[in-house]
């Protein structure tokens, strides 16, 4: 059977049985696609059932030529894990040759936040004048406020706002739903928004339960979510690379710096492991360190 089929096969896996997102599926399938290409480009005639893990050190190799960031090559070896992983619940292989090959060491690279000024100063970016300024602002005060990933904003539904208990129903990864807290700043403007601009659009059918809609009455792309907040931070001066994932991690940095207890953080950020969360702990003790450099008289 061909590359293509068993690619089709894994694809359907990931929706069917582990309930991934589409950006996931994708991901993973392009992962795997780049195997296939390195096997064609190697004059080799393998299938993915009889690829060996000689096949596999000569494709972290020819990925490492390609100047692929020790990151990139991770996550490809990831995917292509998953694959043979899958191969193997499906008896279509007997051994795993991915089971031996290692990727890159990685450092821990701490995530990029904003203090709370820089958050100030995005929000003044926004002009409120306009409806498109009132829908910004209610969805940067929501991804801060929560914590969100971009793509469950962009799925957060009007029946998933509990503006009476100050909470808000999140569909993670894997379909998972948890109850996130939402601050009153946040709810006010998503109020505003909706009372005010949202209810005079012509909405499209099959999205009036999407909280955030583009001009047209649709639901908003990741693309669009990653332009507006690149183009604030032209307006607001910031020299920080920003996109809808630092104000995430600026959410769970200000949480840990304020004391808040590890295990809830986690709870609020939908990490399935608690080793996820632990980077925020890492960043609180560089930030504990710079303020005993700064100010500490022996330091």
């Amino acid at each position: 059977m061909t590359w293509d089929f068993h690619i089709k096969q894994f694809e359907s896996h990931l929706k069917l049985e582990r309930s991934l997102a589409d950006n996931s599926i994708e991901a993973y399938s392009h992962d795997v696609l780049k195997l296939k290409q390195f096997i064609e480009i190697s004059n080799s005639e393998v299938n993915p059932l009889q690829i060996t893990t000689e096949n596999l050190q000569g494709f972290i190799e020819y990925v490492n030529e390609l100047g692929m960031t020790a990151h990139s090559q991770a996550r490809v070896l990831s995917g292509v894990k998953v694959f043979y992983k899958y191969l193997m619940l499906e008896d279509l292989i007997e051994i795993d040759p991915s089971a031996l090959i290692e990727g890159p060491k990685l450092g821990r690279k701490l995530p990029n936040t904003l203090n709370l000024m820089e958050i100030e100063q995005l929000f003044s970016a926004i002009d409120m004048s306009t409806p498109e300024g009132a829908r910004n602002r209610a969805m940067l005060e929501t991804l801060y406020s929560s914590g969100l990933r971009v793509s469950e904003l962009i799925d957060l539904r009007l029946t998933n706002l509990y503006q009476d208990i100050g909470f808000i129903k999140v569909v993670g990864k894997g379909n998972k739903e948890r109850l996130v807290p939402i601050g009153r700043d946040a709810l006010k403007f998503i109020k505003s928004y909706v009372e005010e601009i949202r209810v005079h659009m012509k909405i499209k059918p099959g999205q009036k339960n999407y909280v955030f809609l583009n001009r047209r009455g649709a639901k908003l792309s990741r693309v669009m979510i990653f332009t507006i907040i690149k183009n604030l931070t032209k307006i607001a001066g910031l020299k920080k690379r920003i996109s809808p994932h630092t104000f995430r991690h600026s959410f769970a940095t200000h949480l840990i710096e304020g004391g808040a207890d590890l295990r809830a953080v986690q709870e609020m950020l939908g990490h399935e492991s608690i080793t996820t969360t632990e980077i925020y702990t890492h960043l609180d003790r560089d930030y504990l360190k710079q303020i005993i450099q700064d100010f500490h008289p022996r330091s």
